[in-house]
């Protein structure tokens, strides 16, 4: 069996957690039609930073990158969401968004 992201992250401590992250979210919600991959990361990036939820960001701004996200978007998208989430969730994600790119 191919080891996947839940299992990577979490399926030694929560094997539970790890299936339904891997079998609902990321082969089911993530593969429906409705919307492209790159528009669910550039969602679920967002969400992320205006819920100043850090730690799952550098997953998912590498994410967002492979699946055709530029850098540039990526920086306009953090600038745009610091007058809606706050300059503190905005600096933050630069924050992150910079060591992704070291």
């Amino acid at each position: 069996m191919a080891s996947t992201a839940g299992q990577q992250s979490m399926g030694s401590h929560a094997p539970k957690l790890a299936e339904l992250t891997d079998k609902v979210l990321f082969d089911d919600v993530w593969q429906r039609p409705g919307l492209s991959q790159r528009d669910r990361s550039i969602i679920t990036v967002s969400a992320l930073i205006a819920m100043n939820r850090v730690e799952q960001l550098p997953f998912h701004l590498q994410r967002a990158r492979d699946n055709g996200v530029t850098r540039d978007e990526i920086a306009e998208l953090i600038t745009h969401l610091a007058f809606y989430s706050g300059w503190p969730t905005a600096a933050s994600a630069i924050t992150v968004f910079k060591q992704l790119e070291e």
